[in-house]
C-alpha cells in the first residue's frame, strides 16, 4: 500500500487543470460536427489504444480481481455518463461557466470522502467548499435565465465527477495508474459500442458512429482523445498519493484557465453575476491549498 504524499497528488492534479479545460474548449471547437458517440469513443479508444500496449510492454498486468474490476465497470458508467452530459453542456453554455457551475463537485466529494472513505475534513475544507457552492449558484443564474433548465446539467456532471473520483481513490492504491486507466480505457469503449449495436440502424444522430466530415475534424478528435487520456493518468496518479478531499479545491483552477481559453477560443467572457461566482469559487480553492500548506509545513517542522 502507498502512503500519502500530498504535495505529489497536488502536482498531477495540477497538470491535470491545465489539461482538461483544454480538452473541452476543443469540444466545444468541434460542437454538433461530430455525433456525440464519436467524440466519447474519441476519447477512450485512444486511452485503450495508447495505453493497453504500454502495459504489455512494461508487463505491469491488468486487474483481476473481481471487486477491483466490478468497481473500473461501475467507474467507467460514471465517467461515461460525466462526459456524455459534460459535452452536452459545452454545446449549450460558455465554456468558463460550464466549468465553473460543475464545480459544486467539491462539495459534494468532501461528504461523500468523509461518509464512504472516512477522509478527515476540516474546518477550512468545509467553508471553502460551502463559498465554493455560493459562486457556482452566482454563475448558474444567468445561464439558467438564458438556456432554462440545461444550466443545471453540470451539476449531474458534478454528481457523477465526484463519484467517479470517489472510485477511483478507493482502488488507487491497490491499481498501478497505467493498467487503471487501459482497463477503464478498454470497458468504456466496449460499453460505448454495446450501446451502438442496440440502439441499431434507427438510432439517432447522437448515437451514431460515422467518418469526421472532415480533416480538421478528425484530428481534433484525435487531440480530444489524447488531452483525455493525458489528463486522467494524471488525475489518477494524483489520487494515489493524496486524499480526493485534499486535491478537489485545488481543481478550482480550472477555472480562470477555462475562462482564458474561452475567451481566446470563443471570444467568451462570463458576465458580472458570473465573474463575481467564477472569482469566489477561486478563493475557495485559493483558501483550501494555503491551509493544506500550512498543515504540511507544520507537520514537516515537529518531524
Amino acid at each position: 500500500m502507498i502512503s500519502d504524499r500530498p504535495l505529489i497528488g497536488l502536482l498531477f492534479v495540477f497538470v491535470f487543470c491545465l489539461l482538461a479545460p483544454l480538452g473541452d474548449a476543443l469540444v466545444k471547437v468541434v460542437g454538433v460536427g461530430a455525433p456525440l458517440m464519436m467524440l466519447m469513443l474519441a476519447r477512450f479508444v485512444f486511452q485503450a489504444l495508447s495505453l493497453v500496449p504500454l502495459v504489455l510492454v512494461l508487463r505491469r498486468g491488468f486487474p483481476t480481481g473481481r471487486r477491483i474490476f466490478g468497481l473500473i465497470c461501475l467507474r467507467s458508467l460514471f465517467h461515461i455518463a460525466g462526459i456524455g452530459m459534460m459535452i452536452t453542456s459545452l454545446r449549450l453554455l460558455p465554456l468558463a461557466d460550464a466549468i465553473a457551475i460543475v464545480f459544486v463537485f467539491p462539495f459534494i466529494l468532501l461528504f461523500l470522502g468523509r461518509f464512504f472513505l472516512g477522509e478527515t475534513v476540516g474546518r477550512d475544507r468545509i467553508i471553502a467548499c460551502v463559498l465554493g457552492f455560493g459562486g457556482c449558484l452566482l454563475v448558474i443564474k444567468p445561464s439558467f435565465a438564458e438556456v432554462g433548465l440545461f444550466a443545471l446539467l453540470p451539476i449531474a456532471v458534478a454528481v457523477a465527477f465526484s463519484t467517479f473520483m470517489l472510485i477511483t481513490r478507493s482502488i488507487a492504491k491497490e491499481c498501478d495508474p497505467i493498467s487503471l486507466q487501459a482497463t477503464s480505457g478498454t470497458v468504456s469503449t466496449a460499453m460505448l459500442l454495446l450501446v451502438w449495436l442496440l440502439a441499431g440502424n434507427d438510432a439517432p444522430y447522437d448515437l451514431a458512429i460515422t467518418l469526421p466530415a472532415t480533416e480538421r475534424i478528425g484530428w481534433l478528435l484525435f487531440a480530444i482523445g489524447a488531452i483525455g487520456t493525458a489528463g486522467h493518468l494524471c488525475m489518477t496518479i494524483a489520487l494515489r498519493f493524496a486524499p480526493s478531499a485534499t486535491l478537489a479545491p485545488l481543481q478550482y483552477i480550472e477555472i480562470p484557465v477555462a475562462t482564458f481559453l474561452g475567451w481566446l477560443f470563443f471570444r467568451e467572457l462570463p458576465d458580472g453575476l458570473a465573474a463575481l461566482g467564477i472569482m469566489i469559487t477561486v478563493g475557495a480553492g485559493v483558501i483550501v491549498v494555503m491551509s493544506e500548506h500550512q498543515m504540511l509545513t507544520a507537520k514537516a517542522a515537529s518531524e
